[in-house]
């Protein structure tokens, strides 16, 4: 059974990691084009307030992204967040040792339209990664 995934402003950690296992479920039963078209079109089950699923390119273009549609087809691993630090290539390169777990960085909450500490769950799959995060307030 995994954690509801609220949506609320106090996300949890447990709720970005059931958001990544409901997409690696949709993914394993429907495959990957299938998840891509329904992340861009907005489906529901993978946004829930300023929680959501988007899909990384495991070279690391965005493949799927519900909230920002101009990042689809974006590369941006030297883009650093407002500190400075490059976490998308963080991303990549746990996602390429590892296969999954946590990044910690900067990054404009949608809702509250501040920069605040977010920490993003990833699990590879294939040559996707499937990612949602979390902020954690300022």
């Amino acid at each position: 059974m995994t954690a509801p995934v609220t949506g609320q402003a106090a996300d949890k950690p447990e709720d970005a990691i059931a958001m990544v296992n409901k997409g690696l479920n949709y993914l394993q039963k429907n495959g990957k084009e299938a998840l891509i078209r329904e992340i861009n079109q907005k489906n529901p089950d993978f946004l829930v307030g300023d929680l959501y699923l988007y899909v990384r390119s495991i070279d690391g273009p965005i493949l799927a992204h519900p909230i920002n549609p101009k990042l689809i087809g974006k590369n941006m691993l030297e883009l650093p967040d407002a500190e400075g630090k490059l976490y998308r290539k963080e991303i990549v390169e746990l996602a390429k040792t590892k296969g999954k777990g946590w990044v910690d960085y900067r990054y404009n909450n949608p809702v509250s339209k501040k920069v605040e500490a977010k920490s993003t769950y990833l699990v590879r799959s294939g040559d996707i990664i499937l990612e949602a995060g979390i902020y954690k307030g300022n």
